[in-house]
């Protein structure tokens, strides 16, 4: 049986082909959606970059330091600004997973991005 993405997982992700400055190429990425969100065959994910020390200003991006179990070899950083809903045949392979903590603040950010932060005052 295929293995199917779950909340809080990290999943390598075919995003390509890209448009512009979206996201490209094969990258990791989150798994934020619940269970119940959707009925179509989609997750939607916050794309995993390589954390430059400029990000500590955004507060789109939350840093991931490379741990056992989310399997990150680097320091990196969740890009909740690229927050995309994507279809699970562009899944690869489930590298890892990320903390609760780490799972609400990306949550978080994310919805800042898209202008929720009443929700949390």
């Amino acid at each position: 049986m295929i293995q199917q993405p779950e909340r809080g997982q990290i999943w390598s992700v075919n995003f390509a082909p890209a448009i512009g400055s979206e996201i490209k190429k094969i990258r990791p990425a989150v798994v934020v959606n619940t269970k119940e969100a959707g009925r179509l065959p989609l997750c939607i994910v916050i794309p995993i970059t390589d954390w430059k020390k400029q990000f500590e200003f955004f507060f789109w991006f939350v840093k991931i330091q490379p741990s056992k179990e989310n399997a990150l070899l680097k320091e990196s950083g969740a890009d909740c600004f690229q927050i995309k809903s994507v279809s699970k045949k562009r899944f690869l392979s489930k590298i890892g997973l990320v903390t609760n903590e780490q799972l609400d603040e990306i949550v978080v950010s994310a919805s800042l991005c898209i202008g929720c932060d009443t929700v949390f005052s």
